[in-house]
């Protein structure tokens, strides 16, 4: 698929939501349920890889599709429904944390200015084929833990930009963060990931080239493993 074809289909997703989010406003149930069933399992995806938990990820989604139907109003169209409903879930998956680990509750900026002087780099891949040593559904729950151990806003980082695939500038219009402070929580949460999936595999990573299977770089591998059971 051709990079205008792409952007010519995500341009026509947006102003499809448009007239559902337009129609709902107006009071047909039926185009917000078409919402929920455009978006319901991307946001059961994210709010899973965020809270680290299926329950609590369900509760999520049921709690951020009534915030938004309560809020419809509200939403003026300056950025994509999309975008504006994964932020209402990120939010609740990250108060839903918060209030379980009795967090005191913090900004999504919090922190930043520690990393004014940090400056995003690349983070090499490690070794390659630890599903010579695990089978699938091992990995995948070494890459959950692993991503569990992530601070809160960095996971939310990650998983938006790496597991996701939103750009920099997407996940930053979600997240309420700048630029800036986007790719240095991606970078300390990249570094994080290889370091805590290097103590697993046993491995020393390699300066350069091979990620978790040869041929595929890191982000590309992690978001085909954690979006397959979706």
């Amino acid at each position: 698929m051709t990079a205008g074809r792409a952007q010519f289909e995500v341009s026509t997703v947006a102003n499809d939501d448009l007239e559902l989010v337009h129609a709902s406003q107006n009071g047909e149930i039926a185009a917000f349920e078409e919402l929920v069933k455009r978006y319901d399992r991307k946001l059961l995806r994210i709010a899973q890889h965020v809270t680290n938990n299926r329950e609590d990820s369900q509760d999520v989604v049921q709690e951020a599709f009534l915030k938004a139907f309560q809020n419809l109003r509200q939403f003026r169209g300056d950025s994509k429904f999309s975008t504006w409903l994964i932020r209402i879930t990120v939010n609740q998956s990250l108060m839903k944390l918060r209030k379980q680990r009795a967090l005191r509750e913090v900004s999504l900026d919090e922190g930043f200015h520690e990393e004014r002087d940090v400056h995003p780099m690349e983070v090499t891949d490690w070794a390659p084929n630890p599903e010579q040593l695990y089978s699938v559904s091992e990995l995948r729950d070494i890459l959950d833990k692993a991503l569990g151990e992530l601070r809160l806003i960095s996971r939310a980082v990650f998983v938006l930009r790496d597991i996701e695939g939103l750009s920099t500038d997407q996940t930053a219009e979600v997240l309420g963060l700048s630029h800036a402070a986007v790719k240095a929580r991606l970078w300390r949460a990249r570094l994080q990931l290889r370091e805590s999936l290097t103590r697993y595999f046993g491995k020393q990573p390699k300066s350069v080239g091979g990620g978790l299977f040869p041929g595929r770089d890191t982000a590309e591998e992690l978001r085909l493993h954690w979006t397959a059971r979706s």
